[in-house]
């Protein structure tokens, strides 16, 4: 029988484990645009050797490249690196220390072959993906900032730009990466000879962005080399000016990692300054939202009314009332309205079964 690639066991067991354990994890992102004709045989390849080195997180391969999210025990950190460099096209890649780490960012391994390790919706063929932008450090990116004639974009999503972003940069008010591809260049379309500074989390997004607007003509194309954690590292490294305010999503169970001290979003339940992401305690609803820990014990967790009816069900109805309506590979919804927020047949049912209780209990 051949090696296991996939986890089965179960996830509550396996974060669990993690709770337990004191062993010191290192967390830390990469990615690298390559040429990859199988990328199964490569993504299996690459499950067998990181599983066996216990490393977690979410890893994404592609005929253009890998992406990459995941945790690894301090302990085995260089031989992780080594498997790397085993890898023609990993040989020294740059890899992004998280700025903030409890080792608790991921429980499990999850290696996904995809169409690209980034959605986009471009046509690679139509632009050369190679041709990009001039990659800054810290310092460069500094300097560049206080020139009039820069302008600072920043590539994420509103609910990351919401909690954190660089001063006077333009933050696109979109759900994802593929929209804001459209609005920047809708909004630069006069001031392509600008100096156009893009960023993102660790610079994934800004490399074939950075492609994409030299191929529509801008003519001055920067993007910050390893994104806002290499900028952070290298801001404390060097004792620089910090120019990012905020926190710094991330896409584990971490949420976020501090940059700076400033808070400057609100509790989208009750107003109160506040920056801490979570999702909706309703496992059929999960969506990403802002609440303060006031509003967390209030509302037990949850985004909505509906969904704290919901939760207060016993634990049997909620997992009837779930079945065939979620979908567990989209289980956190980052849009602004999850799909059990505008599911009204199912409030409706919600609501029934929650006065029904009440009544029975009184």
């Amino acid at each position: 029988m051949g090696k296991k690639l996939y986890n089965k066991v179960d996830k509550r067991v396996l974060k669990e484990n993690l709770a337990e354990s004191k062993e010191p994890r290192i967390t830390l992102s990469f990615y690298q645009y390559a040429h990859i004709p199988n990328p199964m045989v490569f993504r299996n390849h690459m499950y067998s050797t990181l599983e066996a080195l216990g490393v977690f997180g979410r890893i994404y391969v592609a005929k253009e490249g890998i992406n990459g999210q995941i945790s690894v025990a301090k302990s085995q950190f260089e031989a992780f690196k080594q498997s790397l460099d085993e890898v023609i096209f990993l040989q020294g890649i740059r890899l992004n220390i998280a700025i903030e780490d409890d080792g608790k960012s991921f429980y499990k391994l999850i290696i996904k072959v995809k169409e690209k390790i980034v959605a986009d919706g471009l046509n690679d063929e139509n632009f050369d993906v190679t041709d990009k932008g001039i990659h800054l450090g810290a310092e460069e990116f500094n300097a560049l900032a206080e020139d009039p004639n820069t302008i600072i974009v920043d590539m994420r999503n509103h609910y990351e730009s919401e909690v954190g972003h660089f001063k006077d940069a333009f933050c696109p008010d979109v759900d994802t990466f593929r929209e804001a591809l459209k609005i920047v260049e809708d909004e630069l379309e006069d001031k392509k000879d600008k100096n156009i500074v893009m960023y993102c989390t660790g610079g994934i997004r800004c490399e074939k962005a950075s492609a994409y607007y030299k191929h529509k003509g801008f003519q001055h194309v920067y993007q910050l080399n390893g994104g806002i954690i290499e900028y952070a590292r290298q801001v404390n490294q060097k004792g620089l000016e910090n120019k990012y305010i905020g926190k710094n999503f991330v896409f584990d169970d971490r949420l976020g990692e501090r940059i700076s001290e400033d808070i400057i979003s609100k509790c989208h339940q009750c107003g109160d300054t506040c920056d801490s992401h979570t999702n909706c305690a309703n496992d059929a609803c999960h969506l990403l939202f802002i609440q303060c820990t006031s509003c967390a014990e209030k509302n037990k967790g949850c985004c909505s009314d509906i969904c704290v009816k919901y939760v207060s069900l016993p634990k049997e109805t909620q997992k009837e009332l779930r079945m065939g309506i979620t979908d567990s590979t989209k289980t956190y919804s980052k849009a602004r309205i999850s799909p059990f927020l505008e599911n009204k047949a199912l409030q409706e049912k919600v609501n029934k079964l929650y006065q029904d209780m009440i009544e029975k209990d009184t």
